[in-house]
């Protein structure tokens, strides 16, 4: 039997911290071989400067031996880095399953939307988040894809697709581990938008004959210091100094233009070059990773090469703002306008590509987040797509339980019952069953695994309504901006693909009566609309709306015990309505007289 993702995790991270001991180790060793040497050399310089025992050159030998002594440490250190890297991925991982992640990883804080119509309802983003347990992206765009899959739901053929590539990325821990390693500590700063308007403007340089011109000047004034230093005639040296101040103070403002644009959109080239890297070695047969591979294809080097190419620019750009540089060696050799004409050769060639570069490998690293997450929910299925309206879950549990704590309950919503209404008292599970079955629908439709034994349902379109609260900056009631919420989860329910609702108290912000014929009319609408969903309440005069709906409708309720004066919870999910209540025999037990 293949190992668990838990046994996979402690094997391997036995491994990498022997690798960071051996690794320390030969450090240590390489570091006290360099002191000998120094010692050695020191010794070497009184033989032969002091005493004239041995010749001058024989201090070459310690100093060659420090150099390769250098070289060596420098890699061990490297490796003793990416170990203890590695070390680190597999805690990681380790708390993951065991429900101490929040906090761990990036939580996607910049992608929450108040107005959005399930994401603060459901947790998607912000520390303890679903984006946060899913990710391992080490690129904006690899976040921003799986931010846009968690918001936006996708076609069950796209669904499908990326279920193929998910199953062929699963196993694949090795890969991940090396994603995660990438770059040793650097995350990228590329800003996707930056970088793709930046390629995609036009060209302030074309063709190739003031480059040729720049490289001749260049060449004419190495020859020409030649001519200087060996026949001691610089007036070649100045005329050509001359015509290159002319050439550049022409381009100047398009020169300054090239190089002062480029700064920003370029910045974290070096971890999207190592990223495409990777992904080019990768063998692939799902069609999508094979699509997105095909993305990446280019006639002559690789976009990895490409990217690094353009990295190394931006290098000589930085450069160039050293004095010696930009006062001594550059003028002669025309520096920067050089780099303005490779740089805009760069974009000639690869500017329109670097939209879709990008794209492939955001979508590449979206999909690796939830190989990943289903390899470490191995029991997690992936749902069946069917037509026409349902939600049928069997064994729904929420992702942020562990299974030990979890309770696991079945929901069936389709025909003939459109609502569940759920009945019972605060903290027994009623708003977590809505916050489940969403957050399960959401996973589906961005084509992870669901944490259910098994999920049928129709492509839908979530609005939730649990989180609601006023604003006293905005001078909002908590009803204001319910009803407000409302209205736009019914707007919702206009579109093509059905709606799941999933309401929470619906309308507790008004008196009884007002909220019992308030809360039947706005079901009443959705069910008009195709839509199916979830009604919860501890307030029992709303049961009545199940009974009105029938056979539409059907009430399932939580049930909670007084024991010894403390109130439990089972969080089994049953039929029919809620039949009594410890509220009083709870304020009784602790002293209310009531």
């Amino acid at each position: 039997m293949n190992p668990g993702p838990r046994e996979e995790y402690e094997a391997r991270l036995r491994r990498r911290l022997e690798e960071a001991e051996r690794a320390g180790q030969h450090h240590i060793a390489i570091g006290n071989a360099r002191l000998v040497v120094v010692i050695a050399g020191v010794i070497l310089v009184w033989l032969a400067v002091a005493r004239h025992i041995v010749a001058v050159w024989w201090l070459g030998a310690p100093a060659a031996i420090f150099a390769a002594l250098a070289i060596v440490h420098a890699r061990i250190l490297r490796r003793q880095a990416r170990a203890k890297r590695a070390v680190r991925f597999y805690e990681k991982g380790l708390s993951r399953l065991d429900g101490k992640w929040a906090g761990e990883g990036e939580d996607g804080s910049r992608f929450d939307d108040p107005a959005h119509p399930y994401a603060d309802d459901l947790d998607l983003f912000g520390k303890g988040s679903l984006f946060e347990l899913l990710s391992t992206a080490r690129l904006r765009t690899g976040e921003e894809t799986l931010a846009d899959w968690l918001l936006r739901p996708s076609s069950a053929e796209v669904v499908r697709a990326r279920h193929s590539a998910i199953e062929e990325l699963r196993p694949r821990l090795a890969l991940r581990e090396d994603m995660a390693l990438l770059g040793e500590d650097l995350r990228s700063g590329i800003q996707p938008a930056l970088l793709v308007k930046w390629a995609e403007r036009p060209l302030v340089f074309r063709g190739a004959g003031l480059r040729i011109t720049a490289s001749v000047l260049a060449l004419l004034a190495v020859a020409a210091v030649a001519v200087w230093a060996v026949a001691g005639v610089p007036e070649f040296f100045l005329g050509v100094l001359v015509a290159e101040y002319a050439f550049a103070l022409r381009l100047r403002s398009r020169v300054k233009q090239v190089l002062e644009t480029v700064g920003e959109p370029a910045y974290g080239l070096a971890l999207f070059a190592e990223v495409l890297a990777r992904i080019e070695r990768e063998p692939l047969a799902s069609p999508r990773l094979r699509e997105l591979r095909g993305s990446l294809d280019t006639a002559g080097l690789p976009p990895s090469r490409r990217i690094a190419r353009l990295n190394r620019l931006m290098e000589l750009v930085d450069s160039g703002e050293h004095l010696l540089v930009k006062r001594i060696i550059g003028p002669p050799l025309v520096y920067h306008a050089q780099l303005a004409f490779a740089i805009e050769a760069w974009r000639a060639r690869c500017g329109l590509r670097v939209r879709q570069w990008l794209a492939a490998a955001g979508e590449f690293e979206a999909l690796l987040s939830l190989a990943g997450y289903s390899f470490e929910h191995p029991d997690d299925v992936f749902p069946e797509f069917v037509e026409p309206a349902c939600f049928e879950g069997e064994g729904l549990a929420h992702p942020f339980l562990p299974e030990d704590r979890a309770v696991r309950n079945d929901v069936r919503l389709g025909d003939p019952i459109r609502v569940l209404v759920v009945s019972g008292s605060n903290m027994s599970g009623k708003s977590t069953l809505l916050r489940t079955t969403g957050i399960n629908a959401v996973l589906a439709m961005a084509g992870a695994p669901v944490r259910a034994r098994r999920l049928r349902l129709s492509q839908l379109r979530v609005g939730a309504s649990i989180r609601t609260l006023d604003s006293l900056q905005g001078g909002t009631s908590r009803f204001y901006a319910e009803i407000k919420r409302i209205r736009s989860i019914i707007e919702l329910a206009k579109d093509d693909a059905p709606l799941l609702f999933l309401l929470d108290e619906l309308l507790q912000g008004t008196n009884s009566h007002d909220r019992r014929i308030g809360a039947e009319a706005v079901i009443r609408v959705m069910v008009a609309r195709g839509a199916i969903g979830l009604l919860t309440t501890h307030d029992l005069a709303l049961a009545h709306i199940a009974e009105v709906l029938s056979p539409q409708a059907a009430n399932v309720h939580f049930e909670d015990h007084l024991e010894g004066g403390r109130i439990t919870f089972d969080y089994r999910l049953r039929d029919g309505t809620v039949r009594k209540s410890n509220a009083l025999e709870l304020m009784r037990s602790i002293g209310l007289e009531v």
